[in-house]
């Protein structure tokens, strides 16, 4: 059932990357439940667009859990307190009345901060330029079922292919590791016929990209997989290192 709380939010305002940040906390006042926090930080910049001052930056699109787009920490915890949720979906009933939220940016060297709750995240992109795709040769389409694929290894395939990128994994890890989603990206392709030609030096090059770009490595607690809002299993981090020998 709809009801109305009121909140105080407490966020990382951070001008520029050069600039000294800190934190700054508004008031929501009569809020419905219904909204999620993101249109909660909405409602908070037309307050503070009427005001005069600057609204608050943070990355968006979407707004569906799929695209990877936005995220923070809440509270200090990535996504929020609602496991298999991106923040887009995390509404404001999973909070009591009165609360204060903590929302500040993933914090990792690789994420360079850009305004207040956005953060750089190209080197993602980078990972997967290094190997994350299968080559092909363009012309006619082949036959959809020239190559045939089970149905439990197009199944286990899928999971790992549900990594949407938002970097939740970095921002929990100690060492700000990417090897959850580097993980990811390997076994969605390694497990299908059309990714065993380049399996081995996909592998190479987004491991050796990884370390390149200043992610750390994994020290296996296991933070990676209690933030990401796929649920995708840390063991595909153990599956990684084995494929890359």
């Amino acid at each position: 059932m709809s009801r109305t709380i009121s909140l105080t939010l407490r966020i990382w305002r951070q001008e520029t990357p050069e600039a000294a940040g800190g934190f700054q906390s508004n008031r929501l006042e009569d809020v419905s439940t219904d909204l999620s926090l993101l249109e909660a930080l909405d409602r908070l910049n037309e307050q503070l667009i009427a005001a005069g001052e600057r609204p608050v930056s943070f990355e968006h699109d979407c707004r569906e859990g799929i695209c990877g787009s936005c995220g923070f920490l809440v509270n200090g915890q990535a996504h929020g307190p609602q496991a298999a949720t991106s923040v887009c979906q995390l509404y404001l009933r999973q909070f009591a009345d009165g609360a204060t939220l903590t929302l500040e940016p993933w914090r990792a060297r690789a994420f360079p901060l850009i305004q207040d709750l956005a953060v750089e995240r190209s080197a993602l992109d980078r990972l997967l330029i290094a190997g994350g795709y299968c080559s092909v040769s363009t012309g006619q389409a082949p036959e959809a079922n020239a190559i045939l694929v089970g149905q439990e290894q197009a199944r286990s395939a899928f999971d790992t292919a549900t990594c949407i990128g938002c970097g939740a994994c970095v921002a929990s890890c100690r060492n700000a590791s990417a090897s959850l989603f580097v993980a990811a990206k390997l076994a969605h392709l390694a497990q299908l016929p059309q990714g065993q030609p380049e399996r081995a030096r996909r592998a190479s090059a987004m491991q050796a990209a990884m370390a390149a770009e200043g992610f750390g490595s994994c020290s296996s607690n296991l933070e990676c997989e209690a933030v990401c809002p796929q649920q995708i299993s840390a063991h595909w981090i153990s599956w990684m290192h084995a494929e890359g020998r």
